[in-house]
């Protein structure tokens, strides 16, 4: 092969290479599609009764007369990233986007806890499968994923482990609030700093202190592994990056394969834990597996 020929190779293997990863990002990452006259997206505020209160959402209503798949997003500690773009990109492929915010953030009525933050989980999914809500909101009570990212990971996760009627669930650089638990044991002063690194402006009735207090009280209880038994049979996506609780989702996979699962897919990223120069690929590689749940 002539030394031409050999660099004409490489030349159109690389745009080879290129074309078919610009083929992996689905349109709906990158272009809004043809507006429905009839039904077109809109957006709608909820009010979601949990713990004697109404927590506040929206949902990312797609277009079309529906019913909808629906993907319900969990947001971290204390929810900075809301991954909305993330949500409108779903709601571009079809599928109607709900965020919620936990009592005692963002503006929801009550204080804040992170035991809480599992009931209202709960307390979501019932809401959208509630018959006049899912006819309102154009929601397909038996086509319910979810997703979350951080702590939102690990809401995800024991979500899906107890409610075996989600289409799946998929974890985005998720935290396991159990390890974490287990560093406030070892070393309350070193965790109360690192959630007051994390501002806690927007959250209300709680202290890093009492925050760190109760992590401490249920290490054993909100560890991501113990989960490994209920979840070997859910669709899970296992998101994560080079961050500082990328070990945590590669023991919950780890943990998962051993006890047998097979469903569980996962992707490393080299990424920070917001993803915030891969927004366009996150949103890919979450658009092709909703696509895969249908």
């Amino acid at each position: 092969m002539t030394r031409r020929r050999f660099f004409l190779t490489l030349l159109v293997g690389g745009l080879m290479a290129l074309s078919a990863q610009a083929e992996t990002i689905p349109k709906a990452v990158t272009a809004d599609p043809p507006a429905d006259v009839k039904f077109p997206a809109r957006m709608e505020v909820i009010h979601v009764p949990s713990g004697g209160v109404l927590i506040n959402g929206i949902v990312y209503v797609a277009k079309g007369a529906g019913p909808h798949p629906t993907l319900v997003l969990f947001h971290g500690l204390p929810g900075n990233e809301k991954n909305l773009d993330l949500a409108q990109a779903v709601r571009r492929d079809g599928w109607n986007a709900v965020a919620i915010n936990y009592r005692g953030s963002w503006g929801s009525p009550g204080n804040f806890s992170f035991a809480q933050n599992l009931e209202d989980a709960k307390a979501v999914l019932a809401f959208l499968r509630d018959g006049d809500n899912a006819r309102r909101l154009a929601v397909d009570p038996m086509r319910i994923a979810i997703g979350g990212h951080s702590m939102g990971g690990w809401v995800a996760a024991e979500t899906a482990a107890n409610d075996p009627g989600i289409l799946g669930a998929v974890l985005i650089s998720a935290a396991d609030i159990g390890a974490i638990g287990q560093f406030a044991q070892q070393d309350r002063a070193g965790a109360i700093g690192f959630l007051n690194d994390n501002g806690l402006e927007s959250l209300a009735g709680v202290t890093a202190a009492s925050m760190a207090d109760e992590l401490a009280a249920h290490a054993a209880d909100w560890s991501l592994p113990r989960l490994a038994p209920k979840l070997v049979g859910t669709r899970l996506y296992v998101l994560y990056s080079h961050d500082f609780v990328r070990a945590h989702s590669e023991s919950l996979i780890k943990a998962i394969k051993d006890d047998g699962g097979k469903l569980v897919q996962s992707r490393l990223e080299p990424t920070d834990h917001g993803w915030s120069d891969h927004r366009i690929a996150l949103a890919a590689l979450v658009v092709t597996w909703l696509n895969g749940l249908h």
